[in-house]
């Protein structure tokens, strides 16, 4: 539980959805919410969980009423969740992805592990890069999660950041 700057705690609530589905359900969600000036205060896509979306909320009720006719939403789960349940799944989202068009990366999962590639194009939304790999004979451009590559050297690099590498 958390407390505001009221001293009014608020309890954390898990909603499930359709799996793959999470995106279009957070996008209504919030719309409604925003729509109709509902008490609920963060609404979560936890990095690397399928199925669930958490909403910060002062009662049960007001978060089964911000879901309430949400396409694939399922409903509220009986239990509340506590912030340390689900705090390591934050942490991602901490993280400050600083991407950028021209880097130089190495791809650290999925099928072209350890491939170095140029970045053409950085989706932050979709949190997707486009890039070209290096030693291939042909450009070809590929689309992956901004977590799958890694920069290792920035086309205006700094002396700041050889530190890091």
């Amino acid at each position: 539980m958390e407390e505001d700057k009221k001293g009014i705690s608020t309890k954390i609530f898990a909603l499930r959805t359709t799996a793959n589905r999470e995106d279009q359900v957070l996008g209504f969600l919030t719309s409604n919410i925003e729509k109709k000036k509902m008490p609920v205060y963060s609404v979560i896509k936890p990095h690397g969980m399928r199925g669930y979306i958490f909403l910060e909320a002062d009662n049960r009720v007001e978060a089964e009423q911000a879901a309430f006719g949400i396409p694939y939403a399922r409903g509220i789960l009986p239990k509340e969740v506590e912030y340390n349940e689900i705090e390591h799944m934050l942490e991602q989202v901490k993280r400050d992805v600083n991407i950028q068009k021209n880097d130089i990366a190495e791809i650290i999962s999925g099928p072209f592990k350890r491939e170095k590639a140029k970045i053409t194009r950085v989706d932050q939304l979709k949190e997707e890069v486009v890039l070209e790999l290096l030693e291939a004979a042909v450009p070809i451009p590929i689309t992956l999660k901004i977590d799958a590559v890694k920069v290792i050297r920035r086309e205006d690099e700094e002396p700041e950041d050889e530190d890091e590498f």
